[in-house]
């Protein structure tokens, strides 16, 4: 079982700020922003390349829950960032679908990612 699952089931911990029957959202662990949340959906999908014609409602209210989240945070005026990574060469750590959320960052920080 992968971490995420673990987290969705409760047999790991995170620091969550928003759950639904569908999503859990929480703090990433090693942020690369002010503010860096993952929207993991509690369905395991390893990636975008796995996803399916019956997942594309889920992957629409991703994205919904992401607008949501970045209004809560406050980040919706200021802007924000989306990031999906796909595979392990392309940054993927984990073998569990999510989306990045990143924000919150000072205008004198250019709204750069740090590596």
């Amino acid at each position: 079982m992968c971490l995420f699952c673990k987290i969705v089931n409760k047999e790991s911990s995170a620091d969550i700020v928003y759950k639904n029957d569908k999503f859990l959202v929480f703090k990433d662990i090693q942020p690369k922003a002010p503010i860096h949340l993952l929207i993991v959906p509690k369905k395991h999908i390893p990636s975008i390349n796995h996803l399916n014609l019956q997942d594309k409602e889920l992957i629409g209210e991703m994205f919904l829950v992401a607008q949501t989240i970045a209004k809560n945070q406050g980040l919706n005026k200021k802007g924000y960032r989306l990031i999906i990574n796909v595979g392990k060469e392309a940054g993927q750590i984990i073998d569990h679908l999510h989306l990045h959320l990143l924000g919150g960052w000072e205008r004198s920080e250019k709204l750069k990612v740090k590596n």
